[in-house]
């Protein structure tokens, strides 16, 4: 079969990107290794999701239902419990190689949307030492448990890492009968959204301990304890700790965009967001045809950016242009996506998206052309992490950087 785009992951960003070239005309198919559509979105039944695209809380699945009802009405094909085992280079496209349970398949499209979402960290990732018992979970992992299979995983839990989904699961386990002893944080500062601290742990007396981690899991078939202890400013653990004792550990160490395909294809990779370098519209800055979009190009905080990123990306993939790209210069930044623009077209809104490396009470973004301040932004309580939206209009320019200065 021949297609105009073959997105691949059929998560928030799979769906919006496939939905929005469907919507230009293009012959799209969804390619999805589990059984049902939607993603992560599928066990995250807290709400908070599409206050910014829809004006409304809602659920993860309600939030997803939305997208795949309009994929149906659009009549965009879909293939679910398929697994993509290759991508080639061929006749100005890519040969897409897929297995399922109906057999092996290939076929041709002229561009492709990468939207393959992001990992956990492992706790051997984090340097946890220790036997190996049932009851060490990933959050997510956790998460599904209890949201999809209905089953609680502890009684007693820990959790290692302030992440959103932690916090939002140190709710759950609570909500559902569990006690958590508490959130231990190796970080002077918590990982997650300032409301998700609010709604998950203070609303319920969940204690929040930072500059600790754990060090030790304790445990034959089953965890008995882990060992806490406080972190010196480099992070090393200092002194003997504390055992506490538990029958769950849950880890929300961070996440990782899962770039195995683009590894394959050769793409370039940007070391600070470990997802794949773009311009404006989401299309790989060292590939043409090739888009990154949601998790996989960089974690995001927010559904609703997801599908706004997704949406450009669908959309752009029924157009050719030649493109004149240049690279976008951070400073005082973690990072900024996009990491390149293409000015070709100057006088086009330009959405960038970033982190400051630290909490800041007033800073400003400030956008320099060719060397010469072309535009600034003030903000307020500025903080890791939580994302940083800010859109720039600017003239083609031989230079652009971005740059994050706190003021006083």
């Amino acid at each position: 079969m021949n297609y105009g785009l073959i997105v691949i992951g059929g998560g928030p960003a799979g769906l919006k990107a496939a939905c929005s070239a469907a919507e230009k005309g293009l012959k799209v198919l969804i390619i999805e290794r589990e059984a049902q559509l939607g993603g992560i979105l599928k066990q995250c039944v807290h709400d908070g999701f599409g206050v910014i695209r829809f004006g409304e809380k809602l659920t993860g699945p309600e939030y997803a239902y939305r997208d795949i009802t309009e994929v149906k009405r659009l009549g965009i094909e879909c293939l679910t419990g398929t697994f993509v085992t290759g991508i080639c280079d061929k006749d100005g496209g890519f040969v897409v190689e897929t297995t399922s349970a109906q057999g092996i398949r290939s076929d041709f499209t002229e561009k492709i949307a990468l939207a393959t979402g992001c990992r956990e960290r492992t706790p051997r990732q984090v340097n946890i030492h220790g036997t190996r018992p049932a009851g060490v979970l990933a959050a997510g992992a956790c998460q599904n448990f209890v949201n999809l299979k209905g089953l609680l995983p502890g009684k007693r839990a820990v959790i290692l890492g302030s992440g959103d989904i932690g916090l939002i699961m140190a709710r759950r386990l609570t909500l559902e009968g569990a006690e958590v002893i508490g959130v231990y944080e190796a970080k002077a500062t918590p990982s997650g959204l300032q409301r998700n601290i609010r709604q998950c742990l203070d609303d319920f007396g969940i204690p929040l301990h930072l500059k600790t981690t754990v060090t030790d899991v304790y445990g034959d078939k089953r965890v008995e304890a882990v060992r806490v202890s406080a972190v010196d400013d480099s992070m090393n653990p200092v002194g003997e700790g504390e055992i506490v004792e538990c029958d769950l550990l849950v880890v929300s160490v961070g996440l990782i965009p899962e770039n195995e395909l683009a590894e394959k294809l050769g793409l370039q990779t940007d070391p600070a967001t470990k997802g794949i370098a773009v311009d404006q519209y989401m299309m790989s800055a060292g590939k043409e045809g090739v888009y990154a979009v949601g998790n996989a190009l960089h974690v995001h905080d927010l559904v609703d950016y997801v599908s706004e990123g997704a949406a450009t990306a669908g959309a752009d993939a029924a157009n050719t242009r030649k493109r004149s790209l240049v690279k976008v210069g951070a400073e005082g930044l973690m990072y900024v996506v996009p990491q390149y623009v293409d000015v070709s077209d100057a006088n086009e809104k330009k959405t960038f998206y970033m982190r400051a490396p630290r909490d800041m009470a007033v800073a400003s973004v400030k956008l320099y052309a060719d060397g010469e301040l072309v535009a600034e932004r003030k903000l307020k309580n500025v903080k890791p992490p939580e994302m940083l939206r800010i859109q720039f209009k600017f003239r083609a320019s031989d230079s652009i950087t971005l740059r994050l200065e706190e003021e006083e």
